[in-house]
């Protein structure tokens, strides 16, 4: 049995990174890891759950007063099955943006990338996010990153399973689907279906996991055979409250080094101690982009991240930037 030393600070992490004892990486990334990009967090303050006006939604009173009550109703599977205007006049923007490509991957979501393509270790990036901005990264292999609650770049047929094309369904969201934020002077009054065309229900939609569905299957594969041999887990963005996505931080051997890149401690019911004196788990507080933009700094990859400060949305970039410069 060999002693394990776990890294104590930043020169010692990224070491740890580049050493042969690390063989493998997984990162489980929630909502902080795309907050640079502009992209709407659905839970905080200000987000869309947050700001729902249910009196704009095409729906019955008795479906705007469970909205009221709980704004997820808006993603549940029944109420979708039942009335898809909730969810697709909620979502309308963050279709039709996706479809724009109106935001970009992170320093975040790049360090991701340059991890896979200067050390091979990236095993997976198990996300939570459905804004698919992992897929931005090119270079990361698809088979690589599991999108846990699905993604709103793939569409399908809730009740047949259709796969549909993502561009014809933006364009069927644009002339069919009202906009109840205001921002759309071209979007028509009053929402009108937008049918399957295999099994004629109007219940096409992104390939998120609705609230009542279960997760998709990749998830349970993958994670089975990541987790036992995974030697650091890097836990980013999360406030590991949603199961069992939060479930990988306790399936990594005892041995693995858990790194937290979050604004507050997380996940302590879970089993992480923020001591930083003992045990494998690291934090780095703060921001997201900020922090993996140190890790990246450390590790020597800063340059590479210069390379494609272009493809950076404006707030990370400027962090690039001034730590190009120094």
């Amino acid at each position: 049995l060999t002693f394990m030393i776990f890294p104590k600070d930043l020169a010692s992490l990224a070491r740890f990174i580049l050493s042969p004892e690390c063989k493998s990486i997984c990162i489980l990334s929630g909502a902080g890891v795309s907050c640079a990009s502009g992209i709407p967090d659905f839970r905080s303050p200000g987000g869309m759950y947050d700001t729902l006006e249910p009196k704009r939604i095409t729906a019955t009173e008795e479906e705007r007063r469970l909205m009221a009550m709980d704004p997820t109703y808006v993603v549940e599977k029944n109420m979708f099955l039942r009335n898809s205007y909730p969810y697709l006049e909620v979502r309308r923007p963050f279709m039709l943006g996706t479809q724009q490509k109106k935001w970009k991957a992170t320093i975040a979501h790049r360090f991701a990338e340059l991890l896979h393509v200067k050390t091979r270790k990236l095993t997976r990036v198990y996300t939570q996010n459905i804004d698919g901005l992992d897929h931005q990264c090119q270079q990361i292999p698809t088979d690589k990153i599991v999108n846990v609650h699905g993604t709103l770049a793939e569409v399908a047929c809730e009740s047949c399973g259709a796969d549909h094309d993502f561009d014809e369904f933006c364009q069927q969201v644009r002339t069919n689907i009202k906009d109840i934020y205001d921002v759309d002077s071209k979007a028509p009054a009053e929402s009108s279906p937008i049918a399957c065309r295999s099994c004629g229900r109007a219940t096409v939609k992104p390939k998120t996991v609705l609230f009542g569905s279960g997760l998709p299957g990749d998830f349970f594969a993958k994670s089975e055979l990541d987790m036992p041999s995974c030697d650091m887990l890097i836990v980013a963005g999360t406030s590991l409250v949603v199961s069992p996505a939060n479930s990988l931080v306790y399936r990594v051997a005892d041995e693995a080094v858990r790194l937290i890149i979050n604004r507050d401690e997380v996940g302590q019911e879970l089993g992480i101690t923020y001591d930083q004196r003992k045990g494998r788990d690291f934090f780095m507080g703060g921001d997201c982009d900020e922090q993996f933009l140190k890790l990246v700094e450390e590790l020597g990859w800063l340059g590479e991240l210069g390379d494609i400060i272009d493809e950076l949305p404006e707030e990370s970039a400027r962090l690039v930037e001034n730590a190009i410069v120094g």
